[in-house]
């Protein structure tokens, strides 16, 4: 069964900066699963800011271009998202998605971890 461990969230000003972590267990080999991150902002639906595919290739929203970093550790069976010059529109509950079928396929297994940026 795959589990997720999403942390690192935490109240921060405008212009700071923090790093998600997310541990992921149920897999065999990580190597072969994509995985990203969802936001939730208050009041609104989850949607996918940024993706890492089996080979390393990242994709992200327009929003958080330039600003956010994902990377990951398969070592450590552990997925990050680096993210700087933090906007208000970035406060939200972060999660994060696996899929052994694609990143169009991520799927969300855990609570989540909250971010809140002010000003």
């Amino acid at each position: 069964q795959v589990q997720v461990a999403e942390s690192g969230g935490d109240s921060v000003q405008a212009g700071g900066s923090l790093r998600l972590s997310c541990v992921v267990s149920g897999y065999t080999d990580v190597n072969n699963i994509c995985m990203g991150w969802f936001r939730q902002a208050p009041g609104e639906a989850r949607k996918g800011i940024s993706t890492i595919d089996v080979d390393g290739t990242t994709n992200y929203t327009d929003s958080v271009k330039g600003r956010f970093t994902i990377s990951k550790d398969n070592a450590k069976n552990t997925l990050y998202l680096q993210m700087n010059d933090l906007k208000l529109d970035d406060t939200g509950k972060y999660y994060c998605g696996t899929s052994i079928l694609g990143c169009r396929h991520l799927k969300v297994w855990g609570q989540g971890t909250p971010v809140t940026v002010s000003s």
